[in-house]
């Protein structure tokens, strides 16, 4: 329709005559007289509304969709959030419950050896080839550290320190080849000298090359003068294979240690050296041997014998003579 007089006049004609219906709809309430024509225009219009609905719906539902999606997702975030908080929480745990053990175990070995020890956490460790076997721990001269003394965790005997910063420390482990400690053998206070060799067992040479040593026996440090870099008694290690003697002056024995050296993480330097030489006391107490059990089996001669039917045929007798 073009925009005509006549268009507009009949525009506002129409919109008179809405405006008229309205105010007739309203007044008349229940009664209205233009029912009769909306329930007419709802009989036409209302399947079409209802195809347009229909259309629309997915949609509409897509859009809902959508949103309640970005809403699922940012749950799932959240709660993947929670889940790595966790892990990481129970991991924390796990770790320090395994520090306080060490602690523990450390402390115990302090108070039956009667040494005053200042703890500390290795920060560093040195490379293992072509360098010297090291690591650095977190105490110094500030702390009161010095040069040459033993160093301890709660297994046996770390190392001692060999390099004094304000703040840190280094320390020599007992498993560098360049590394040689005092030893005396438990029970028969055999004395020797421990070396170590990388990441291969101790080698202990005996001082009394006829000295009556077995796998299993154990050694601690026979500790220097005046207790440094060792003091006397910290467990050393386990005897794992010993040279035939041949006569020598000496004798070779080849020692596990107790200490893992590749799972260092608290350890002990020893401040205060003990009053007398704890001896044996720090060793751990011996795993005590799991019996075996063994089951006996007893034959009664001439069983075998009474049990054979009183048919069978006899040694030496074929059954065609029996079927004779």
């Amino acid at each position: 329709m073009r925009d005509t007089r006549e268009s507009r006049l009949l525009l506002v004609l129409l919109v008179a005559i809405a405006f008229a219906l309205i105010t007739v709809d309203i007044r008349g309430g229940e009664d209205s007289p233009v029912d009769g024509a909306r329930g007419a225009a709802a009989a036409v219009f209302g399947p079409i509304e209802n195809g347009v609905s229909s259309a629309v719906d997915p949609v509409g539902n897509a859009i809902t969709a959508v949103r309640d999606s970005g809403q699922r997702h940012d749950r799932l975030a959240q709660l993947e959030q929670e889940n790595a908080a966790l892990k990481a929480k129970l991991g924390s745990d796990d770790r320090s419950r395994s520090r306080l053990r060490q602690l523990d175990n450390m402390l115990r070995i302090a108070g039956q050896g009667q040494y005053g020890i200042k703890g500390a956490e290795v920060i560093a460790i040195g490379a293992a080839q072509g360098f010297s076997w090291t690591i650095t721990i977190d105490i110094g001269a500030n702390d009161g550290i010095r040069r040459d003394m033993t160093v301890l965790n709660g297994d046996g005997l770390v190392g001692r320190v060999t390099t004094v910063g304000p703040d840190t420390a280094t320390v020599l482990l007992a498993s560098d080849p360049d590394f040689t400690v005092g030893t005396r053998m438990e029970g028969s206070d055999e004395l020797g000298f421990a070396s170590g060799q990388g990441d291969r067992p101790l080698r202990v040479e005996l001082l009394n090359g006829k000295a009556q040593i077995k796998k299993g026996d154990r050694l601690v440090t026979f500790g220097s003068q005046a207790d440094r870099p060792f003091v006397p008694g910290v467990p050393v290690g386990v005897v794992s294979r010993v040279d035939p003697s041949g006569g020598d002056l000496t004798r070779t024995l080849y020692v596990t240690p107790f200490v893992s050296f590749s799972k260092l993480d608290i350890v002990g330097v020893v401040v205060q050296t003990p009053e007398r030489d704890p001896r044996d006391t720090v060793l751990p107490a011996r795993p005590r041997p799991t019996p075996t059990p063994t089951v006996t089996v007893t034959v009664t001669p001439g069983a075998q014998d009474a049990e054979a039917p009183a048919d069978a045929p006899g040694e030496g007798e074929s059954q065609q003579e029996q079927d004779q």
